[in-house]
């Protein structure tokens, strides 16, 4: 038994003696640097997409729905046909009218015949010379009639014309407020229609932001729809109170850049970027350790060897956490790594982590 426990016991020295090797064995981690940028305060907002186009479109008379060539969701072009009435009705009156023209055009040809023919008369004291001004003025009566019935016709083929619905731009149906056989009347709205083309971002934004938002400023968005994926707008339009209950105002974005499919109607989330007008220390968020009793620390790399110091944080924005005190410039920060370091630790430096500069 007692060489068994020596063995044991030469066994156990040898663990004991390996340890510190192992402990020693320089750690993995990746690093970047501390530097000094613009700082910048960022305001999360949610709207919706808009069009910068939108119409209820109705006929300009009233009318049986006779055609219908498109439905909700139909891509339409400007021009384009949506809707018939019946035309028998509008059509009958039309030739009415048009059959007074002709009749009006044939009375004032004659008048003007007999008009020529009186007058031809006159210097052989055949006629009258009060004959003559009669038949003048039933050439002026005759061109009046004329003239009125040229302009009921050309009322009656307006209003022909006006039995069909074109879309007034490109765009896409979003309603349609009718069916066929159904008695419409003007201004009764038969489709929704809105524009693809030029589409905008909405949001309802505190009054206390008013002050620091520009047009032209960066304004970074994403959709339910690709919540991974972040993209560039930049602000288009601020309209002040909105809302005088909810202090609040519109801010209207417009995309830059690579767009995702934009259809008005959707949900949006974006973050605003403010300017501070002053410039900090900054250090990638992925750096920073929190700790429940309120301990917010990085670790900085020295010689290979790592070493923690608490931090002061201000500002989050684009990826990056301002430091307000802790470090300095050009300091080594670990961003990979850093969960499990002890103080004076050996490591292994890697080449640093690209650091996402889009979003909040």
């Amino acid at each position: 038994m007692k060489p068994i426990k020596g063995i044991a016991a030469a066994a156990i020295g040898l663990c004991v003696l390996s340890l510190p090797t192992l402990a020693q064995s320089p750690v993995p981690v990746s690093a970047t640097e501390v530097t000094r940028r613009e700082i910048f305060r960022t305001v999360p907002m949610t709207g919706t997409v808009t069009s910068e186009r939108s119409a209820r479109l109705s006929a300009a008379t009233s009318g049986l729905v006779h055609v219908l060539n498109v439905d909700a969701g139909f891509q339409v072009q400007r021009g384009e046909v949506l809707l018939e009435l019946d035309p028998e009705l509008t059509g009958l009156q039309l030739e009415a009218a048009e059959a007074r023209v002709k009749q009006a055009r044939s009375e004032l040809a004659d008048a003007r015949r007999r008009l020529e023919e009186a007058k031809e008369l006159v210097p052989k004291a055949s006629i009258a010379e009060s004959t003559v001004r009669d038949r003048e003025a039933e050439v002026a009566l005759d061109e009046a009639a004329l003239q009125q019935a040229l302009a009921e016709a050309g009322f009656q083929r307006a209003l022909l014309e006006r039995h069909q619905v074109r879309a007034p731009f490109d765009g896409v149906v979003s309603a349609k407020l009718s069916e066929l056989g159904e008695w419409v009347s003007p201004g009764q709205a038969v489709f929704e229609l809105v524009a693809i083309d030029a589409i905008r971002l909405d949001f309802s934004v505190s009054e206390d932001f008013l002050p620091a938002i520009a047009p032209g400023g960066r304004v970074g968005y994403t959709l339910n729809a690709r919540p991974g994926d972040t993209f560039d707008g930049e602000v288009a339009t601020v309209v002040p109170v909105t809302d005088r209950n909810a202090r609040t105002f519109l801010l209207r974005v417009r995309p830059t850049g690579d767009q995702p499919l934009l259809l008005p109607g959707m949900s949006v989330t974006a973050t605003l970027k403010l300017p501070t007008g002053r410039d900090g220390l900054v250090v990638p968020r992925d750096a920073l350790l929190r700790y429940p009793d309120g301990r917010t620390v990085v670790w900085t790399v020295g010689d290979d060897i790592v070493s923690e110091h608490r931090v002061q944080t201000g500002l989050q924005f684009d990826g990056m956490v301002e430091i307000r005190g802790g470090v300095d410039a050009g300091d080594r920060v670990v961003v990979e790594g850093n969960e499990a370091l002890r103080d004076g630790q050996a490591v292994d430096v890697r080449a640093p982590v690209a650091v996402s500069t889009r979003g909040g």
